[in-house]
Formats: structure tokens, sequence, C-alpha cells
């Protein structure tokens, strides 16, 4: 087995940003683990796929080792998996406070601690996550709060990671897309959608999967939380 090709772990990776980010990572001749609930085996050898819920710590478990089992390596982590449910904060029910935190909060910590044990085995590596713009610009016709709760946290919890491992050559990283055009959301709400943006327009999945690569191929860029939301953090 060669370990000189370099390997990524992509949680989320069944459809929609997720599923771009493997193909993304593919042309550039990374070797894949891809997670989702509901992902299919795939024929590509250089891909690995575990299907599993990535709030349960099992599923990490099974995705790093069979990752490194496979490819004798872990470089990148890509935390992409996420829930968003916008409801009135007291509207919010116990169920979908765990469905949130479970995936957004729990999704993030098993695997992302998982990872980095592996990559301080080589004293390198890199973690991304992906989370919202919401977080530091609040819409009153999107509540969001279970969004902010959790996705803000991965957002300190990104820069706290960079200043803990800076000095052990693993990054840390976060993208806060803004609305992007993806399964989640249908076409004939993408025009609304697009108004509440500054530049009038949602964000192509493309955009989010550039952001990925850009920070993966900048050695020099840890603790940042890249917006890519057409100007909402900015204001309006």
């Amino acid at each position: 087995m060669s370990t000189s090709q370099k390997v990524v772990v992509v949680t989320g990776a069944s459809q929609g940003i997720g599923a771009e980010t493997v193909k993304a990572f593919r042309k550039l001749d990374y070797r894949i683990v891809a997670t989702a609930r509901s992902i299919k085996p795939s024929e590509d050898p250089n891909i690995v796929t575990v299907a599993g819920d990535i709030a349960d710590p099992a599923t990490a478990r099974r995705v790093i080792s069979e990752g490194v089992a496979r490819f004798g390596r872990i470089d990148t982590l890509i935390n992409n998996a996420g829930v968003f449910i916008a409801k009135p904060f007291t509207g919010y029910t116990s169920e979908d406070y765990a469905a949130v935190t479970g995936v957004n909060l729990n999704g993030f910590f098993y695997i992302t601690q998982l990872a980095i044990a592996e990559m301080e085995k080589n004293k390198s590596g890199h973690v991304v996550c992906i989370t919202t713009s919401l977080i530091d610009h609040a819409n009153s016709k999107v509540p969001s709060v279970l969004a902010s709760l959790t996705k803000g946290g991965l957002n300190a919890a990104t820069k706290s990671l960079a200043i803990e491992y800076a000095k052990s050559g693993i990054r840390a990283n976060a993208v806060a897309p803004g609305i992007i055009k993806s399964p989640m959301h249908a076409v004939e709400k993408h025009e609304a959608l697009g108004a509440f943006h500054p530049m009038g327009h949602m964000g192509e999945m493309s955009d989010i999967v550039n952001a990925i690569l850009y920070l993966d191929a900048a050695p020099f860029v840890t603790g940042e939380i890249l917006h890519v939301d057409g100007g909402q953090s900015a204001g309006h």
C-alpha cells in the first residue's frame, strides 16, 4: 500500500457540497474517506465509503480506522455534515435540539479527536469546518438560534484548535457560507433566498468547494473563518 498520496475525510458526503468536495479532491488525486448516513459504495478504489450517523462515536471510529487501514494516513478532515432547522426559538422541540446538537457538535467532536490523533503521528494535518454566516450576521427573517449555538461553537473551536496545534503542524480553519444553491433549497425559492445577500444572488456549491481547496493549499493560514456569503457578514 502506497501512503504517499494525501487522504481526506469528508463528512456529509452523499450529496450537495459534500459530494462536490469529494469530486474536487479526487481531481487533485487525493484518496477519500467519504461518510454519510445514506452513502453508497464507490467503484473507485481510491474512495472508501462509510455509511453511518456521524453523531454516533462508533461511526467516527469506523471512518478513521477504515481510512487508516486502507490508505495508511489521514491528512485533511472536512467537517461538512450539518443539520439546520429554522424555527422561532420557543418553537424548538427536544427532538430538534437533539438532532442539531448531535450532528453539528457530536459529529464534529468525535471524528475530529480521532483525526487529529492520526495527524499528530505525521506532525501534519488540516481540519476544515463548514459553519454559517448567520453566526456573525443574525437575520430576523431566518430564526436560527440552534445553528448559531452549534455552528458558532465550531467557529470558536476552530480558533482554539488552530492555536493548540499551531506548533504541531496541524491547521484548523472554517468556511462560513451564505445561502448556497444545493439540494437543500428548491429552485423556486432561489430568487427570494438570493435577496438575503448584498450581491443579490445565492452562492454556488463550487464557491464553497473552492474555499475549502484554497484553505487546504494555504500552509500559513490557520484559525481563519472564511466567509463565502455574498457580503452578508459585512453588513446590509
